[in-house]
């Protein structure tokens, strides 16, 4: 058969591309299978399809191509050079099509699947990897996807579903998370060794009035909290610097740039004093948030269940 261009009734070249791969797709894995047996017969054999089914699936391909893909002799077949072409790109497009769908099958995989899980910046030194470490003991070869951010970042995206769980604070009161109070943690006021209020042990933040602080950016749950009890307390902080991680205010705190609100450190750092705050109670909920309606695969199951286990006990 000479190869020649259909021009009778197939879609447009200028037509919308998404709805030409919409009509095509379901067409490919036959059009493959033909294409490798060169006989309409074995090909729906192998598919356990019926062979009228396969015929007319290739006619109708050719047809809204408007190009002939095979040459037909009886029930065999062989590529013509559009045919040949078109074989290419299809192969690469299956191929991706089955790596993909063995990734998320892997992803999916109750012992060897993935959890993609965000953590505020404040719990990644210890909280996290204890948490981890304690849930592999139980789950040895699920894999973690880890996203360290603040608050509002990780909410925006679980809602992109790039995040299946997070743990964050404040505890998000949204209509489409599910959220979970998991623990409590004491804040305390963190002053230069040297400052006049070091040598106590416990304060009232109100005595901070005056004081000059560094904190988190806006938009930082801990930030948000800070202003907060700053209110209660009676002020309006004056801020000397905005930055991303709790352990580069309290760095700074010890360089007598000024005062902070923060959770405890992972590890004592010399040069600055911590202090309890006994008014307003300073303290911030941590939860974890995930996509209300949203399934789980059983990895992310598995370890949700883990984390609501641990309420009372997370941080410790």
């Amino acid at each position: 058969m000479v190869h020649q261009s259909r021009s009778e009734g197939h879609l447009s070249l200028a037509g919308d591309t998404e709805d030409l791969t919409a009509l095509l797709a379901p067409r490919l894995a036959y059009f493959a299978a033909v294409a490798r047996t060169e006989h309409v017969t074995r090909a729906a054999q192998e598919l356990q399809v019926p062979q009228s089914t396969l015929s007319r699936a290739m006619v109708r391909l050719e047809r809204d191509l408007g190009v002939d893909l095979f040459a037909r002799r009886g029930r065999t077949v062989s590529l013509t050079p559009a045919g040949r072409t078109f074989l290419a790109s299809v192969e690469r497009a299956l191929g991706e099509v089955g790596k993909a769908a063995d990734a998320v099958r892997a992803d999916a995989d109750a012992a060897t699947g993935k959890v993609a899980f965000g953590f505020l910046h404040t719990m990644g030194a210890e909280t996290v990897p204890a948490l981890i470490h304690a849930f592999r003991a139980d789950h040895p070869r699920v894999r973690f996807s880890l996203v360290q951010n603040y608050g509002e970042a990780m909410i925006e995206r679980l809602r992109a579903g790039e995040l299946d769980l997070c743990l964050t604070s404040p505890v998000p009161d949204a209509p489409d998370l599910v959220a979970r109070r998991l623990d409590e943690q004491k804040l305390r006021l963190v002053v230069p060794a040297d400052h006049r209020l070091a040598g106590r042990r416990r304060v009232r933040l109100s005595e901070a009035a005056e004081e000059t602080f560094v904190t988190l950016e806006p938009g930082y749950g801990l930030r948000r909290i800070t202003d907060d009890l700053c209110q209660q307390a009676g002020f309006r902080p004056r801020i000397a610097f905005e930055g991303e991680e709790a352990e580069t205010l309290r760095g700074l705190v010890a360089a007598g740039l000024g005062v902070a609100l923060l959770p405890p450190p992972a590890v004592q750092r010399p040069g600055v004093a911590e202090l309890t705050v006994t008014a307003p109670r300073a303290a911030r909920e941590i939860g974890v948030a995930w996509l209300d309606g949203h399934p789980d695969t059983p990895p992310v199951a598995a370890f949700k269940k883990f984390l609501l286990s641990r309420r009372g006990n997370l941080l410790t």
